[in-house]
């Protein structure tokens, strides 16, 4: 007579009835959508036509608030013949290409509370330009573009619009002038700095130079060289200190190498304002100070002949030795450039 066996350990339990019936508990299976080839992610260009409404509402936006802003612009632009500032005109072009380097779809289903958001940004920042007009506060009136403009875009295309945008609407700080009391508080600095280090440069390769107050005297040389207010550094600094910024923006490194590359930019165009007032000395020693060529050079053309390429060359060199001392990458590579971007998908 068959006895029935009590179920071990590593039997799985059964249920009574199974027991009678002798039947084995067979496991359930989970039905799984059969695997096939991922779909690649769709993409979507600036001329898409689900781009065609946002691009318009805040091409609208921007052109009011322009036509808001107008009589500061033209403040702005005036400013801009001067030569500390002269590189203005360039930086709301350079501001279009930060957001064609950078541009990523708008999306369709922006939160209602992200919308209201933008449009409370964008009324701080009129009253402020309000408020700055009434009083003739101009820096302020100035910097009251900046959240106008964020606001703008908050409104258009929520957080995801000013994730990829804020970049370029900071950058356009640089197109407006120092206030009155930072620039010349700024300027003195960097004119006495340069008039030093000039100096000790000049007697350090042999040259019997000396200083009294912003003048670099050379025996022999006659009128002594004065090192002036657009000799300083501070439109070199500007315009490098623009540059880096740009750079850190577009560049594919590190945040402690966009780190050193910020704060190097001062720095660098030091360097190279200094290296001008050397050349500047040692020519006009050279050949004299009536000299029509080395005048026209070193005031007119020595930005682009001497300052730009002896920055750059040190900036190559900052990011050669930045690639060597610190973790590497695969490669500096600028973000793709305009046409085509991912679609956001939206939230379910």
């Amino acid at each position: 007579m068959n006895q029935v066996q009590p179920p071990s350990k590593d039997m799985p339990r059964r249920s009574e009835t199974q027991f009678a019936t002798g039947a084995a508990r067979t496991p359930r299976t989970i039905a799984q959508p059969p695997r096939g080839p991922v779909s690649p992610p769709v993409e979507v260009g600036i001329f898409d036509p689900s781009q065609r409404t946002p691009l318009l509402l805040l091409t609208g936006l921007i052109g009011l608030l322009i036509a808001a802003y107008w009589d500061m612009l033209v403040l702005t632009s005036a400013a801009w013949s001067d030569d500390l500032y002269s590189h203005g005109w360039i930086i709301p072009l350079c501001a279009v290409g930060l957001l064609w380097l950078r541009w990523q779809p708008f999306q369709t289903n922006v939160p209602p509370r992200e919308r209201w958001l933008g449009l409370l940004i964008l009324g701080i920042g009129l009253a402020t330009r309000l408020i700055a007009a009434e009083y003739t506060i101009l820096p302020v009136d100035r910097l009251s573009f900046l959240p106008s403009i964020f606001g703008a875009f908050m409104l258009v295309g929520g957080f995801h619009a000013v994730r990829w945008a804020w970049p370029a609407l900071v950058f356009l700080v640089f197109m407006f002038p120092l206030p009155t009391a930072l620039e010349v508080s700024v300027l003195n600095r960097l004119q006495r700095m340069a008039t030093i280090a000039s100096t000790f440069v000049l007697q350090t390769l042999g040259i019997a130079a000396f200083r009294t107050g912003n003048l670099i005297s050379i025996p022999g040389m006659g009128t002594p060289l004065n090192v002036a207010e657009a000799c300083a550094g501070l439109r070199m600094a500007t315009i490098f200190g623009a540059l880096a910024v740009a750079m850190v923006f577009i560049i594919d490194r590190p945040w402690w190498d966009k780190l050193v590359i910020l704060l190097s930019a001062i720095p660098i165009a030091l360097i190279v304002n200094i290296a001008r007032i050397t050349v500047t000395a040692l020519l006009t020693n050279w050949v004299g100070q009536e000299n029509y060529a080395v005048n026209k050079i070193c005031h007119d053309y020595a930005g682009y002949v001497i300052m730009m390429p002896l920055a750059l060359v040190l900036l190559w060199i900052e990011l050669q030795i930045l690639e060597r001392v610190t973790i590497p990458v695969d490669a500096v590579q600028l973000r793709p450039v305009g046409g085509m971007r991912t679609a956001p998908m939206p939230g379910r």
